[in-house]
């Protein structure tokens, strides 16, 4: 790993077990839309490990510089370049995709972005298509760990918008956008991993 590279962790440490529930999951040929791509760990990990995908990865404006340089410098023939994504102006610029991925960004996004994102979603998966969703999550309005509660209060101590978000208000998002909520998958360090597929 080059030293001058945007490095997460986190990151680091889950796409082993992501890329496990992955196969699983996007087992047809077809277009990866990620939204968030961050440091770009995911992406090239998970394009590297699934040649079969077209992996589009996308950021915000203000972040999507971010990956550029470890993208470029994966030189994979299936990591499309990054794209300028913000989840809450239309158009968007990827129209259809096969499969969704976005890790740790719902509790990031302030909540209508997150009704947007779902929305966007809704009208670009095929029937049947899914759109994994990797993060920490609340039941029912419960923590699942005293660690995820303490993320939650610094999350919201930062930026009032920001907070881990009920997998039920999600549900009801998805549902509304034609989705609906398959899979709940535990994964380590008190995350999860939702799949949420679109119906025909």
């Amino acid at each position: 790993m080059s030293t001058h590279l945007p490095f997460s962790q986190a990151c680091e440490n889950n796409k082993g077990p992501i890329l496990d529930r992955l196969r699983d999951i996007f087992t047809a040929p077809g277009t990866v839309l990620e939204i968030g791509t961050g440091t770009g760990q995911h992406a090239e990990h998970f394009a590297a490990a699934l040649p079969h995908l077209q992996w589009q990865p996308t950021d915000h404006p203000r972040a999507a510089h971010l990956a550029v340089a470890r993208l470029e410098q994966a030189v994979l023939p299936n990591l499309l370049p990054m794209l300028e994504l913000d989840v809450a102006t239309t158009p968007w610029p990827v129209q259809t995709a096969h499969w969704v991925f976005s890790a740790n960004t719902a509790h990031i996004m302030a909540w209508e972005e997150v009704e947007k994102m779902f929305q966007g979603i809704g009208t670009c998966l095929p029937a049947g298509g899914a759109f994994c969703l990797y993060g920490p999550f609340r039941h029912q309005g419960e923590f699942t760990s005293e660690s995820n509660r303490a993320f939650d209060q610094s999350l919201k101590d930062n930026a009032s918008h920001m907070g881990i978000r009920d997998i039920e208000a999600l549900s009801e998002l998805a549902e509304a956008a034609g989705l609906a909520l398959r899979d709940d998958h535990l994964m380590p360090a008190n995350n999860e991993l939702l799949v949420f597929v679109r119906g025909g």
